[in-house]
């Protein structure tokens, strides 16, 4: 239990997280093909009830998930959280049929769902996107470009899709739809990436859309991309802060036990305050994001600068903790298949998506000058 004083009904739920994550969700992850959905791991997630918890939990509740699966298991993490970033556009603005004809679906693992809003020349600029919404009749729509860094594409059933219909620079003009995988002139291509988790290219070549695509209103489209965000980037930190406590459990029996120097590694001072240093950090991060989280419960105005602090100081600290990690470990930890190795080519990207740290700390700058003008 941290200081944040989680309930014992939440600490118990996330023991048994870790349990499931551990004995359900680690045997499939490991059979997986990396740079490919894992459609049994998504079904094992949806038979164990997880997924349909995506569209009726809160903020802090998403986080305990995120983290708790990612002390154990990686891959099921980020299977559980793409279906809820992919998913939640639909759940928070998709019409009646919408939901009905795709929820269900993503809450059992049987459809895979994907957040297309990257493109070659938007990336952390998405108020840059350039993928053109041409009109085509009455309330019909042509789609032509394309988007790059999609997780989960191009296997994924379906995409949420952000395309400019109107005039207009910045987030002005821009639309969200649902595109079924199989939308004729809809093509797709893996990239070869890091990242063990599908990430690919989608081409749009005059992809019809109609008024039954549209996810929300015309030219408010950013709305439910900035609203999808502000819920999930605390979700980030709390999936960056799972990562450093798995580092951190490993870390610790590691220096108690190996002998170096005449002496257990844990009795060097060096040693030591590292490994504080790397407790504190975790902590600080984790009180955060369950802050941003109970922020976002609670419909406080701030949410979008507490967002953007928690993505921030988790994922850095992540990727501090889990380097040490590495360090403290030695080459053991630089082997493939080591839970180190594992962990730090996982711990790099969060500092880049759903907004990279720059931009970050931009929005927060930006929320505290606004609020000092609202004043």
């Amino acid at each position: 239990m941290t200081a944040f004083s989680l309930e014992p009904a939440q600490a118990a739920w996330c023991a048994e997280l870790r349990d499931l994550a551990a004995e359900r969700l680690r045997p499939l992850a490991d059979k997986g093909e990396p740079g490919h959905v894992n459609r049994a791991l998504v079904a094992e997630l949806g038979g164990l009830g997880l997924l349909s918890r995506l569209f009726t939990s809160g903020a802090l509740d998403l986080c305990l998930m995120r983290e708790s699966l990612a002390r154990a298991c990686t891959e099921a993490e980020t299977a559980l959280a793409l279906q809820g970033l992919g998913a939640h556009p639909v759940h928070a603005h998709g019409t009646e049929a919408q939901r009905a004809r795709w929820l269900p679906r993503v809450s059992d693992g049987s459809a895979v769902a994907a957040f297309a809003l990257s493109e070659p020349g938007a990336g952390s600029d998405a108020a840059a996107l350039a993928l053109a919404a041409r009109p085509d009749g009455a309330d019909r729509w042509r789609l032509t470009g394309e988007k790059r860094w999609i997780s989960n594409a191009p296997e994924a059933d379906f995409y949420t899709v952000f395309a400019r219909t109107g005039p207009g620079d910045g987030a002005r003009g821009v639309t969200a739809f649902l595109v079924p995988a199989d939308r004729p002139g809809l093509t797709g291509e893996p990239l070869d990436m890091l990242s063990p988790h599908p990430i690919g290219s989608l081409c749009f070549d005059a992809v019809e859309v109609t008024a039954d695509d549209l996810l929300g209103e015309p030219g408010r489209g950013f709305r439910v991309a900035m609203d999808t965000l502000n819920l999930f980037r605390p979700s980030v930190g709390a999936f960056a802060v799972g990562m450093a406590q798995a580092a951190l459990d490993a870390t610790l029996p590691h220096t108690a036990g190996r002998e170096a120097f005449g002496g257990r590694l844990s009795e060097l001072q060096a040693v030591s305050h590292q490994v504080a240093e790397m407790a504190v950090r975790t902590e600080a991060a984790r009180l955060m994001v369950y802050a941003a989280a109970a922020a976002h419960d609670a419909g406080d105005p701030d949410v979008p600068r507490r967002a953007a602090m928690a993505k921030l100081l988790a994922t850095e600290t992540a990727q501090y903790v889990v380097d040490r990690a590495v360090q403290l470990h030695g080459a053991r930890a630089l082997r493939r298949g080591h839970l180190l190795e594992h962990l730090y080519r996982e711990v790099r990207a969060p500092r880049v998506y759903e907004g990279a740290s720059e931009v970050q700390r931009s929005i927060i700058a930006k929320e505290l000058y606004k609020s000092l003008e609202d004043r």
